[in-house]
């Protein structure tokens, strides 16, 4: 991936329109280059042609999701960077449950570095992209250049000109009507999506605060093997280099943030905060934090306070907070209650499997000729969760705009099994390691 040219100080953004952009997202409407409903053409009851890139887990379960929405869909291509996962996806009962809704043949499994743009080839209508983030925006500007509808997982990108990249495509897919799904599921939940609407209306008065949360253990690690060549050991052990990751507070605690963003209706203007590598140390966990904080500074002067552990043995909490003038609300919960410990709200509608929501969402909204388009959020969303990042590896504040117009581009110069990665260990096999006050990140 090459990186972008910079933007203007907006970087493809006005906050002042962050709600209302949302808002038409939700309501599936995709504007056109003129400002009017550009829709895609309806499918009717014609079938859905799908291609997966990524079959790692969250591949896998998003395929099952997007066959189980009851929809006339169908799984005809698959691509992977390793053989051994996607012949693990196709054979899994995620897979191979949904029966004649599968129909992936040897000569549309696709292997290699290249295997998304063969699958985008391959006279599919959507293609799921759930590899790791790193690989996003290149994956996307493809799909949306080809014209295909997007389901695409957070995080979107793991850097600025990354960010860029996709807000450029997210535009180009807005005036070609095309449909994108981004993985932020809680934008799905009837519990979330009632409780946000109640703060931004008003129910606990003015939000000053927001606290939100992604502790707990930590994640997997897969050993290095003799055999692997530099690449193909980050490329699997993917989860502890930026290049390929974006740090655990880009790639998961993404979810909160969104949340943080979604409550207030605006993007934060500036951050400062601190983390570090206090107990994974060893060289097997690459280059990343296992604990960040940051505090989130918004343009009408409010806070969201961050934290996000990879740390075992410690308090865990994944969750999100707003902290009104009238009252406070554990978001997803569901519950408002007053300053005098009163009951304002609680939601008692449906419930649903926000994974599967955001599936039924997407593809009815297609199947309807009025397709939703999530990716500007989704792209924003990465955007406070990097910037985060940028924060406590730096030690300094950092502007949204700063940020947004970063020339640091984390990605390889080339993609090969042979090529060398952005990152290499030293003789006894450790990686650089971020250090606050010396590490330039903008």
């Amino acid at each position: 991936m090459q990186a972008t040219s910079k933007q203007n100080n907006d970087a493809g953004h006005d906050r002042r329109t962050f709600l209302a952009s949302s808002s038409l997202a939700a309501a599936g409407l995709a504007l056109g280059a003129n400002g009017i409903v550009n829709a895609a053409h309806p499918f009717g009851d014609d079938v859905i042609k799908i291609g997966l890139v990524g079959c790692g887990g969250r591949g896998t379960q998003a395929a099952g999701q997007a066959l189980s929405t009851g929809e006339n869909v169908k799984l005809v291509a698959m691509g992977d960077a390793f053989s051994d996962r996607l012949e693990g996806s196709l054979n899994s009962r995620n897979i191979q449950d949904h029966g004649d809704k599968v129909d992936v043949p040897e000569e549309r499994r696709f292997v290699g570095f290249d295997a998304y743009q063969k699958v985008i080839d391959s006279d599919i209508d959507l293609v799921i992209l759930t590899t790791p983030p790193g690989f996003r925006p290149i994956h996307f500007e493809a799909a949306v250049k080809a014209g295909k509808h997007v389901f695409m997982e957070k995080p979107v990108a793991v850097d600025g000109p990354g960010i860029r990249k996709v807000l450029e495509a997210a535009k180009v897919s807005k005036e070609k009507g095309l449909g994108v799904g981004v993985g932020l599921q809680r934008r799905h939940d009837p519990t979330y999506i009632n409780t946000v609407q109640q703060i931004q209306d008003g129910a606990i008065g003015e939000v000053g605060l927001t606290r939100v949360y992604w502790n707990g253990g930590g994640v997997w690690m897969i050993p290095r093997k003799p055999e692997q060549t530099e690449m193909e050991y980050q490329m699997r052990n993917w989860y502890y280099f930026n290049w390929i990751c974006g740090d655990h507070i880009v790639e998961q605690h993404i979810h909160n943030l969104d949340v943080g963003n979604w409550v207030k209706g605006m993007l934060p203007e500036k951050a400062q905060g601190m983390g570090g590598r206090q107990v994974r140390t060893g060289k097997e966990y690459g280059q990343i934090f296992d604990h960040h904080m940051v505090e989130y500074t918004y343009p009408d002067g409010s806070t969201m306070l961050s934290c996000c552990r990879h740390i075992p043995g410690c308090w865990s909490q994944v969750t999100e907070y707003a902290h009104g003038t009238n009252g406070t609300t554990e978001v997803g919960r569901g519950v408002l209650v007053g300053k005098d410990g009163e009951q304002l709200y609680r939601y008692k509608g449906k419930r649903v499997n926000p994974y599967q929501q955001e599936h039924d969402d997407l593809f009815a909204s297609i199947r309807s000729g009025n397709p939703l388009n999530e990716a500007e959020y989704g792209a924003h969303s990465t955007m406070t969760a990097i910037l985060g990042r940028m924060v406590t590896y730096s030690g300094k504040v950092i502007t949204w705009e700063e940020a947004m117009n970063s020339s640091v581009d984390l990605s390889p110069k080339e993609y090969a099994w042979d090529a060398t990665p952005p990152v290499v260990p030293d003789e006894e096999g450790r990686y650089p390691i971020p250090e606050p006050g010396k590490t330039q990140v903008v």
